[in-house]
């Protein structure tokens, strides 16, 4: 959550003295979701697992998008050119504690099960930056658990594969695309996630052949396949050594990057420049203007839906504005949900209510983001539109339709600079 604050500012705000709604007449969309759990990482230099004693259960820290300088085709709209302010950064990489391993008096706490006493205290503005960096650090601390996790005397497989190394706006699936052909390691891992640590892209495989006490070789994971097929990328001294029938001990470790990136990202936040945005007061804002009476896009929705457009539209406090309810499609259907419906209809009306307006739309899940954007599709120019996504999200499981509104470039998703970003209308992301 602080990742996913600072990023909406940056986007929608720009400088500080140049926030207002004149500028942007912005609204922002998010869902509230009751199941949030803590991410956690492990530092890359932990020591070679032994066993695979412990079983609790773990998350990690979604992955972040990757600014990459673009190389694809696709552009903004012309009318979204107007030249926006630039965003005044406030991000210091300067720390007392620059790898932010786990306080002391934090770690014996946990070591006994006890909470530490700032998440039993209100999330204020004094508590705000101690209260989420305890769970981080509960995040880093509980992924310890699994530094011994080990397979032991399993098979490692070798599979060929080409990786398309660029791609751009409507030529993904093109036949000229130059691609990269590599040689992975494949290796199965318990579905179950209770049982086995939580693996991502970009994490790290030690594997020693078995019986042996060499040091082992570290490779790079490259994708999870259907919850427990593993690739990795291993060296040529791996290779040079490896036969079919050699088996192997494999550990892992994480890559702490985006726990460290939450941390900078909190305490970021916690710059007074920052207070009003991450605890505003109640204050009257100018409302949307909109035809009286008002006319709707959807005539089916009822008295319930039509007064939280309404509300929307009025414009009152400061954003995000948040929309509770199911999510906005069904699970087997593309259907919108009510809750898709009222957002929907209020994205309708704020963009065609003034060319001023940007608009960013969260969800908690990818399906309510893409069943959103393709239902916005016959009102909105796709120019005007930009789908986030995670770096590491499957490529497959983005409808084709989507992609050409995404950056995709060198094997993962990436993320325009944020002075693109600005220029376009209408943004869809899950949070940060």
């Amino acid at each position: 959550m602080p990742g996913f604050l600072a990023f909406l500012k940056s986007v929608f705000f720009g400088k500080k003295e140049e926030r207002e709604e004149d500028h942007f007449g912005s609204r922002c969309f998010r869902f509230k979701r009751s199941d949030d759990r803590l991410h956690r990482s492990t530092p890359p230099w932990s020591k070679p697992p032994a066993s695979s004693s412990d079983q609790s259960q773990s998350s990690r820290l979604p992955a972040k998008f990757l600014s990459r300088p673009s190389t694809t085709s696709w552009k903004p709209s012309s009318s979204s050119s107007k030249q926006l302010p630039s965003f005044k950064r406030t991000l210091s990489l300067a720390s007392p504690n620059s790898i932010y391993a786990v306080p002391k008096d934090i770690e014996d706490l946990l070591k006994r099960d006890i909470v530490p006493q700032v998440l039993n205290e209100l999330l204020s503005p004094s508590t705000y930056k101690d209260y989420f960096a305890a769970l981080l650090y509960a995040e880093d601390f509980y992924t310890e658990k699994w530094s011994q996790f080990q397979l032991e005397k399993i098979t490692l497989k070798l599979q060929e594969a080409a990786i398309i190394k660029k791609s751009g706006r409507n030529e993904y699936f093109s036949k000229s695309h130059e691609k990269d052909d590599k040689t992975f390691v494949e290796f199965e891992i318990d579905s179950c996630r209770e049982r086995r640590p939580f693996l991502l892209s970009r994490d790290f495989a030690l594997a020693r052949p078995s019986g042996q006490q060499t040091e082992p070789y570290k490779g790079v994971i490259y994708r999870v396949v259907k919850n427990n097929i593993v690739l990795v990328e291993f060296g040529e001294d791996f290779y040079l050594q490896h036969h079919s029938t050699r088996k192997y001990d494999v550990s892992f470790s994480f890559d702490r990057v985006c726990l460290k990136r939450a941390h900078q990202a909190i305490e970021a936040a916690s710059d007074p420049s920052f207070k009003n945005f991450l605890f505003p007061g109640f204050a009257h804002r100018k409302s949307i203007p909109t035809s009286t009476p008002l006319h709707f896009f959807n005539h089916k929705l009822d008295v319930y839906q039509r007064s939280a457009v309404q509300e929307i539209l009025s414009f009152r406090g400061s954003p995000p504005y948040v929309v509770e309810g199911p999510l906005c499609s069904q699970k087997y259907s593309k259907q919108l949900s009510r809750t898709g419906l009222v957002v929907q209809e209020a994205v309708r009306q704020i963009y065609q209510s003034s060319s001023k307006h940007r608009i960013l739309i969260c969800a908690p899940i990818n399906r309510t983001c893409d069943d959103l954007m393709q239902s916005l599709k016959n009102d909105i120019p796709e120019a005007d539109m930009f789908r986030a996504n995670a770096a590491f999200r499957e490529r497959d499981e983005v409808p084709i339709d989507i992609l050409t509104s995404s950056l995709y470039e060198k094997d993962c998703f990436g993320c325009p600079s944020i002075q693109e970003l600005r220029k376009f209308r209408v943004i869809l992301s899950t949070f940060c």
